[in-house]
């Protein structure tokens, strides 16, 4: 089998295709344009977030057998025309969870202990204790929205903290264990403390967070989101913060991102953004919650064991 890789990924998954003896091919240099001009000659292709597999793309790859994401959203694949094109689409959740749930975690460790801003004082020769003086986790309710690798990751990784860790998924049911609570939406509403976020960017999630959202937990909360930017309505998040309603966040990725993930056009965000920036109650990282080091090879293994068990006759 021919595979195409139009993003680069860790070289594991390349090693491991050909020892099998796949032919793998690397040109993530290669414009939209060019790419297209040669889909049509691979059976997979090994992507990450920069390229859409729109119904035309597809309808270009006439040869395609399997598409390999390397990471876990599959918003860049049209999956109902993958599925009459009968493509496979693999991702591989089961390589970032794990940094996904520290970074999480960290972030949420960060903001209630205000270590973002104390680091910074503290160089500048400012030593102010009771400012910073933190919150513990121990005895908060922390809601899981989105129950799958990376949500039960970060489940994992809250025991031993004496939280009571709830839980509430759209799309499955039956996932609770010693780690965590399934509940209802409503439960979420009136219990949460904290609020991390851990669902696919579609329709039904785009601006999940919003106000009417916002104003349906009975008490004030902590937002985290490891998810997906367009999960979250900036300007809603501003105006939660703003009240009061939303005592803090914790942000690995943003609205207003490429859809690529690789970078933000700081000359169109709106005024919201600039607040976010600015605000001591929020904790900003670029887009890497599921980039370890450790991740980088587990991404590419998962898929490289993945598409063999499919194609490859042994």
């Amino acid at each position: 089998m021919k595979v195409l890789f139009i993003d680069s990924v860790h070289p594991i998954l390349k090693d491991q295709l050909q020892a099998v003896g796949f032919q793998c091919d690397e040109f993530p240099e290669k414009s939209h344009k060019e790419l297209k001009a040669i889909l049509g000659t691979y059976d997979g292709v090994v992507i990450r977030s920069k390229f859409k597999f729109t119904p035309e793309v597809f309808d270009i790859a006439t040869n395609l057998k399997f598409i390999a994401r390397s990471g876990a959203g599959m918003e860049n694949i049209d999956l109902s025309y993958a599925k009459q094109k009968n493509v496979i689409c693999f991702n591989s959740p089961e390589g970032n969870r794990d940094a996904v749930g520290e970074h999480a975690l960290g972030m949420l460790l960060c903001l209630f202990n205000h270590l973002h801003m104390a680091n910074l004082e503290v160089r500048q020769g400012l030593w102010q204790r009771e400012k910073n003086r933190g919150l513990e986790i121990k005895g908060k309710t922390v809601a899981i929205i989105g129950c799958g690798n990376m949500g039960m990751a970060f489940a994992q990784r809250l025991q031993g903290f004496e939280c009571n860790v709830i839980g509430y998924d759209k799309y499955k049911s039956g996932f609770g264990n010693n780690w965590i609570k399934e509940v209802s939406l409503e439960e979420v509403f009136e219990t949460a403390d904290i609020v991390s976020l851990h669902t696919p960017l579609q329709d039904d999630t785009f601006h999940l967070v919003n106000a009417k959202w916002i104003e349906s937990f009975q008490k004030p909360f902590y937002l985290i989101n490891t998810a997906r930017g367009k999960n979250v309505s900036t300007k809603a998040l501003t105006e939660g913060i703003e009240s009061g309603k939303i005592l803090g966040a914790c942000l690995d990725v943003l609205e207003f991102e490429s859809t690529s993930f690789e970078n933000v056009d700081w000359k169109i965000v709106p005024q919201e953004m600039q607040y976010l920036i600015e605000s001591d109650k929020v904790l900003l990282s670029p887009h890497v919650a599921g980039w370890t080091v450790e991740s980088y090879i587990k991404l590419s293994s998962f898929l490289a064991e993945k598409i063999i068990n499919q194609f490859h006759e042994s």
